[in-house]
Parts: structure tokens; sequence; C-alpha cells
């Protein structure tokens, strides 16, 4: 393999054509080499607007095409391990969309897919490469706030009237925990490098939304009395904030789950204010960059699909807890 990992993109979401295609065509490791979609026009007309050479009508042929290294599966979350698992029989390295799956059984299948084929497997979950949330994770774990008490994520935005998207189905894993709220769960293990104990979820579920959660609030329990809060909805004011509070200091990220606008953070500690800043960074592009090298073998894979399985096992729970209306324990 050159330097160069070949991209092929598997359907043509949103967040492909907006936010992906665009940050391996910046990247400095990656090429689209091919789109597919089920239908031949529209993976035309997506890889015209992005000057790509090849596209295809099914996501079959995409996978036999040799000069295609690794894959991106923006799909709908329940064609996740289907698609994950034939990318990895047919050799191909994969980014799928988070949640990596529906369930803990699903990325199982998946990890043990690719790790059969020899293959990598990683998660979606864009913000964690952002410079601006691991400078503010290396101060946390270095006692930069005293002892963590607690962590708040949240996650919301307001779409409800539009009735045909996809997060509206329950067949296909809708719902704002399936599509926002592994976001403040993951940031809570990724600051604290602990496994939750125990979930307790409230949801509004909508029946005008095919039954999917529009909206969850939880508390999720930790060793040692450690507790995080989050909240997650897609029919709320847009939010993307995170703080971490400690006993000595509490960080504030007012945008730790945006891939392009994240900038900065805020630490109180003593009385003072301090604000750090980074240079603006798309989070998209270090998140391709970043499995690229690790596919090329030139670093370790930042996230590997354990941390992924971990985190759909948590979001299982929170569902659980959730539908019957009880705490959930993870031990």
């Amino acid at each position: 393999m050159n330097e160069q990992i070949r991209w092929g993109i598997m359907g043509c979401a949103g967040i492909a054509k907006d936010c992906v295609m665009p940050a391996i065509a910046e990247s400095s490791n990656g090429v689209i080499e091919a789109v597919a979609s089920r239908g031949i026009e529209k993976s035309k007309a997506l890889a015209d607007q992005h000057e790509v050479q090849k596209a295809y009508g099914s996501y079959e042929e995409l996978l036999q095409d040799p000069e295609v290294d690794a894959v991106y599966i923006p799909l709908p979350n329940h064609l996740h391990m289907e698609w994950t698992i034939k990318a990895a029989e047919a050799g191909k390295h994969v980014l799928c969309e988070k949640p990596i799956a529906l369930s803990a059984w699903e990325a199982e299948r998946m990890i043990k897919a690719c790790s059969d084929a020899g293959v990598l497997l990683a998660e979606a979950m864009m913000y964690r490469h952002h410079p601006v949330l691991q400078r503010a994770q290396r101060l946390v774990t270095g006692g930069g706030v005293g002892e963590l008490r607690v962590i708040r994520g949240s996650f919301t935005y307001n779409n409800p009237g539009q009735l045909d998207n996809i997060r509206y189905r329950a067949d296909w894993g809708g719902g704002s925990l399936y599509d926002v709220g592994g976001y403040p769960l993951s940031a809570a293990r990724y600051f604290t490098d602990l496994e939750p104990e125990a979930v307790t979820v409230n949801s509004f579920f909508s029946k005008d939304h095919d039954g999917v959660d529009m909206m969850s609030t939880g508390l999720v329990e930790f060793a040692g009395g450690l507790t995080m809060t989050f909240d997650c909805g897609m029919w709320a004011e847009e939010r993307r904030c995170l703080e971490i509070v400690g006993s000595e200091g509490r960080i504030e990220i007012p945008h730790a789950f945006s891939g392009k606008e994240q900038s900065g953070y805020y630490l109180f500690s003593s009385g003072e204010l301090q604000e750090y800043r980074e240079a603006a960074v798309n989070a998209y592009v270090r998140q391709i960059e970043d499995f690229g090298k690790a596919v090329l073998g030139h670093m370790p894979q930042l996230f590997p699909p354990e941390d992924a399985l971990q985190n759909m096992r948590l979001l299982e729970a929170c569902l659980v807890s959730a539908r019957e209306r009880r705490r959930v324990s993870l031990r």
C-alpha cells in the first residue's frame, strides 16, 4: 500500500457529502477513489460534485474494486453490521458512522469479522480527534481540576418537523440516544478512563415519530461516587456542551461535540478564569488522518473498536432504563 489511503464511500448521506468527503479531500493521507449508492444516478451525481472518477450503482461493486483500501459507511444504523462485515470480508478497512451498531452483540460480530480479516475498524466519533478535547483530557487526567466529581454533557438539536427523517424510524435504529447520546456518554468514559457501573434514564418517546426517544436525560454512575449527568435530544434547543467538575477546578467546553466549530475551552480554578484557544481545526480531517496513519502502521489506533463496543453496551443499558423506567446495572 502506498502512503495514500484510497477511500470508498458507501452511501450518499448528508454527513458523507458535507463533512467526511471534504475532510478526505483535505487530508494529508487520503483520497476518494469511488462512491457507491443503490442507484447509479445518485452516486454519479455525488461523484461529479466531489470530482471523483468512479461511481457504482451498488455497494457490492465498490467492495469488489481492488483499488479501494478503506470504506466509510454512513448508512442507516440498522445496516452498519451487515456492510461492515461484508467490507471486512472484501479486505477493506472500515470507518463506520456512530453508533457502531444497534447492540453490543452486533458490535462484537463486526469486531470479530474485521479481526479475522486483518483490517481495522473504527467508529466515526470525530470530536475526540480534536486537539481541544485531547488537551482538556490531558489536563484532567494530569490532575488539573483535582479529583473528578461530576461530568455534565448535552447534545441537542431541533428537527421534529422532518417526519421522513431516518432518525424517526424505530426499526432503523432511530432516536436521540442512538443519534447523539453516544457523544456525551463516550466523553464521560474518555475523561474518566472508567467504565460505568449503572445508569438511570428518563426519555420522551414521541408517538408522532414512530415511538423513538426524542429527548433523553440520564444519570451515569461510576465507582467512588463519580457521576455523569447527560441529556440528548432531537426536539430541543441546540447545545453541544461539556463540563468537567473537579475538587479544585472545572472545565467548560462550549462546543465539545462539533466537528468544525470547536476552538477552545474555559478553565475555572482558584477563583480565576483562563481561556484556552486553538487554531481552527477540522475534527473530521483529523479523524481521517488518524485512521489513515493507523492503517499505514504509522501510529496505534487511537480509539480501537473495543472502545465502541463498550460505548454500545452503555447505550443499550440507557435504552433499557428508559423503556423500563428503572436503574440498570452494568456490573
